[in-house]
C-alpha cells in the first residue's frame, strides 16, 4: 500500500486514476494509458511511489535505475524515462 503523509490516490468506476506525491500527479492513467511525472523530483522516493502505485494498481509498469538513468519497462521492453511520458496499456 502507498504510505506517505504526502501521497494521495483516487480512483473511480471508469478505470481512470491518479497517484499524487507531495504536490506532484506522479502516475496518472486510463484504461487505455498511462502518465508518469516527477515534477523535477528525480529522487529514489519518487521512483518508489511510482513502483508502488504500479503495483497497487496493477498498472503493469516498473521503474529502474542504470547507471544513473531511469528506465521504464511497460511489459514490451525499457525505454529511457522523460518526464511526461506516456505508456500504452496493454491489460487492465
Amino acid at each position: 500500500m502507498l504510505s506517505n503523509y504526502a501521497t494521495t490516490w483516487t480512483t473511480d468506476d471508469n478505470g481512470n486514476g491518479r497517484v499524487t506525491y507531495h504536490q506532484t500527479t506522479i502516475v496518472e492513467w486510463t484504461p487505455e494509458t498511462i502518465t508518469l511525472r516527477t515534477g523535477g523530483h528525480h529522487t529514489v522516493t519518487t521512483k518508489k511511489k511510482m513502483n508502488q502505485a504500479a503495483a497497487q494498481f496493477g498498472l503493469g509498469f516498473h521503474m529502474r535505475m542504470y547507471h544513473g538513468t531511469w528506465l521504464v519497462d511497460d511489459g514490451s521492453g525499457e525505454v529511457p524515462f522523460h518526464d511526461g511520458i506516456v505508456l500504452r496499456r496493454t491489460s487492465n
